[in-house]
């Protein structure tokens, strides 16, 4: 259970099943290029898995507007796979005004209702309320901050921690820095905010690497930083 949640979460998008792919990847998927055939991690298993893992999954964010989304999206995606969300992700950026927190935290019963008989998002009662109640925290945040991206940044150092992991299998599911932000989280008011569920958000918002070192974006990611 993912504490205060109290929603199972399904395992960080690494190390999902629905990701994996076929047995015959192995630990890795490959690409055509002009350079070759380049090595990916092993969990896209579609070619929308394949754009997010290779445009966004690990860049670091620090556009508030943007880590909204990810908090959203990660809520949403407890007890669900990641490709179930990336389907419905642009159901979710029209249903929730492109993710501007200062919209969502107006949100009433009435937009609740809404959003419930939305078939292009998850329709779960508690992790929209959640989306909600987390805006008008998130706002909060930004006044005492500046912004959110300051204050959560500062809560992991300030810069991405680059692993060195040689399989899918070898990634965690949460860290002591996915519990210590999941508790700084759950202090401010925030809801579906388990470890897991922040170690998928820090995985997101590239506050780690977590490309597989076989994977070509591990040391494009690890050059930047």
């Amino acid at each position: 259970m993912e504490g205060a949640a109290g929603a199972k979460k399904k395992s960080a998008r690494p190390v999902s099943s629905a990701r994996a792919g076929s047995s015959a990847r192995a630990n890795y998927s490959t690409r055509g290029s002009a350079r070759g055939v380049l090595q990916r991690c092993a969990w896209p298993a579609s070619e929308l898995a394949i754009r997010y893992h290779d445009r966004e999954w690990g860049v670091p964010v620090r556009n508030d507007r943007k880590l909204f989304e990810f908090l959203v999206l990660d809520a949403m995606q407890a007890g669900l796979s990641w490709e179930t969300i990336l389907r419905k992700r642009e159901g979710f950026r029209a249903a929730f005004d492109n993710f501007d927190p200062a919209k969502v935290a107006r949100y009433d019963a009435r937009k609740v209702s809404e959003l419930l008989g939305d078939p292009g998002i998850v329709r779960n009662r508690l992790k929209i309320e959640a989306a909600i109640s987390n805006a008008r925290v998130f706002l909060e945040v930004q006044k005492e901050f500046g912004s959110f991206a300051r204050y959560v940044w500062g809560l992991v150092g300030g810069r991405p921690r680059v692993n060195r992991q040689r399989s899918r299998h070898r990634i965690p599911a949460r860290t002591a820095e996915s519990d210590a932000l999941s508790r700084a989280l759950k202090e401010r008011g925030f809801r579906f905010v388990g470890s897991t569920i922040c170690y998928a958000f820090m995985q997101a918002a590239g506050m780690v690497n977590d490309h597989t070192v076989d994977c070509f974006r591990h040391a494009e990611l690890a050059r930047r930083q």
